[in-house]
């Protein structure tokens, strides 16, 4: 029999050795790297340093002034129906084995998905000014 239909136990402790020893270099080379530049760099205090940095624009007014909470719906609901659409791609790789079954779920799937669609529209959340 040829060396390379030799049985091989893949479950065992030792096969797993080398991603440790990679997991703990990582960790202690990452950890010196910060510790070290936070122990040698150096450390000079001055005004300018200490002043946050916008991107060389001067700073105008406190930058904790309320924001529009339509923003952030708009954001979430962005975030929520591209996620939903992300959802599509296994049915559009696997559409010819999953038959009618997972054609019907689809169409179930995207029935709900403009359900909430036409609730939030009607709510008025898509509504920029009020």
């Amino acid at each position: 029999m040829p060396f390379f239909f030799l049985e091989v136990d893949v479950n065992n402790a030792e096969n797993y050795l080398p991603i440790v020893l990679q997991l703990i270099f990582a960790l202690g080379l990452v950890s010196v790297m910060i510790f070290g530049s936070d122990k040698l760099g150096p450390k000079r205090k001055t005004s300018d340093k200490l002043q946050n940095f916008e991107s060389g624009v001067e700073i105008k007014g406190n930058a904790r002034q309320p924001m529009a909470i339509k923003y952030f719906l708009i954001a979430i609901l962005f975030v929520l129906f591209d996620v939903e659409v992300i959802f599509f791609y296994p049915y559009a790789v696997n559409f010819r084995e999953l038959g009618w079954e997972g054609f019907i779920a689809v169409v179930l799937f995207v029935g709900l998905f403009l359900a909430g669609f036409t609730y939030i529209f009607k709510k008025g959340a898509m509504k920029w000014e009020e």
